[in-house]
């Protein structure tokens, strides 16, 4: 049987990671793995999390399954967290999904059992993962205009011109804060105006809310959720608490739904259980309980706020650090984007040829597109990186190169 296959194409992060790890070069930089970092390079585990661990090691009485949906507790508070205390509760459902590319995965089965026919509109660029996942599963994609990568702006008046001819009862991907791989967002002012078009064009809102709170704060980034629950009468929301608590491997998330009343609500209840018994029957519990633990707990809560905060404003720091350190040196340059953008990524805005000659000469590794982490960036290496980044777009033999 397996001798039919060929090799599947390697994801282009995994290659970078094992670059980079056999690169001896001390000065070498990890721009490229989408993970926190600290300013030591750490990925760490939440002091925050590790409190709400200790109480689960000492209060935790079984490992029994929890059933298709999860833990009714935690789906309860992250929904309070995304949508607000004004949720439309009646008309909501929100299971617990293994990370946020499993709540994906039931979103996608969802939407090809409620409306095979529909395509799924996801932006240009956008996650790379979003289009294999997405496809994989059997829906058919088209892409909006997004990103202008000469100016390095986004593209508002061509996203919603092109969305106006969309055929009703399409679902329109949008990511909802710190854009990846851009990390430009839209303005409420434009979420706005999306609205109207979707709801005129009788579109379907598919939200990705994977960094909630490392853009402008917990409620800032979940406005347009919060303002389309207002206006649309159907909507679908995929969350994951990878990166604002930390639980990367421990495969957290939640997948939510609005319908149009209660009834439709029961049914889609139904519907997305059934999906989830036959793909993995039930979501693991440690992060999910750890994350209940910290959001229904006043003071785990309020500390978590704070160590939240910390990792958004170390992510913008270095920004302003390295835009700073590049101004310096090569003022007729306008990297200003690389402050406009939130969260952990952006592009950097040179070629795939200067990338892989940042990665030959200077040991700084980041993928060809030259969208970067910039929780690989610290105090220590941003004027070695910018050094090399001045270098590259200069020439090999410019005087403001590294030494």
């Amino acid at each position: 049987m397996f001798e039919s296959l060929q090799p599947a194409s390697t994801d282009p992060i995994l290659g970078l990671i094992a670059e980079y790890r056999n690169d001896l070069r001390p000065e070498k930089i990890d721009l490229g793995v989408g993970v926190y970092r600290t300013t030591e390079g750490n990925t760490p585990v939440l002091q925050v999390v590790k409190r709400a661990e200790q109480t689960l090691i000492d209060e935790q009485e079984s490992k029994a399954y929890i059933g298709t949906a999860g833990a009714a507790d935690f789906n309860a508070v992250m929904q309070e967290l995304i949508f607000g205390e004004s949720s439309p509760a009646d008309r909501l459902v929100t299971i617990q999904a293994p990370g946020g590319s499993g709540s994906l995965r039931v979103a996608a089965g969802m939407i090809l059992r409620a409306s095979s026919a529909a395509s799924v509109w996801v932006s240009e660029p956008t996650w790379a993962n979003h289009a294999p996942l997405l496809a994989g599963a059997g829906l058919s994609l088209k892409s909006y205009p997004y990103y202008d990568a000469l100016n390095h702006v986004i593209k508002a008046d061509d996203m919603l011109s092109v969305l106006k001819d969309a055929p009703a009862g399409d679902v329109v991907l949008l990511h909802a804060c710190c854009h990846n791989p851009s990390g430009l967002d839209l303005s409420n002012d434009e979420w706005c105006a999306l609205t109207d078009v979707i709801v005129d064009r009788d579109l379907i809102p598919f939200i990705d809310i994977a960094y909630q709170g490392f853009a402008d704060g917990l409620d800032e980034d979940a406005f347009c959720i919060r303002h389309m629950a207002e206006h649309v009468p159907e909507m679908i929301v995929s969350s994951s608490c990878s990166k604002n608590f930390g639980l990367y491997r421990d495969r957290v998330g939640t997948l939510s739904m609005l319908a149009a009343d209660s009834a439709a609500r029961d049914v889609v209840d139904s519907q997305v259980n059934n999906i989830v018994r036959t793909i993995y029957s039930v979501p693991p519990d440690h992060g999910a309980a750890v994350v209940s633990l910290i959001l229904n707990d006043a003071e785990l809560r309020s500390a978590w706020v704070i160590e939240l905060a910390e990792m958004r404003e170390r992510l913008k720091n270095m920004r302003i650090m390295l835009n700073d350190a590049l101004v310096l040196r090569a003022p007729k340059h306008d990297f200003s984007h690389l402050v406009r953008a939130t969260g952990m990524f952006c592009f950097l805005g040179i070629s795939a040829e200067q990338v892989l000659r940042l990665k030959k000469d200077f040991g700084i590794y980041m993928v060809d597109s030259s969208r970067i982490n910039v929780a690989g960036i610290t105090p220590g290496n941003v004027n070695y990186l910018a050094d090399s980044i001045v270098a590259t777009l200069r020439g090999a033999n410019d005087e403001h190169s590294p030494r």
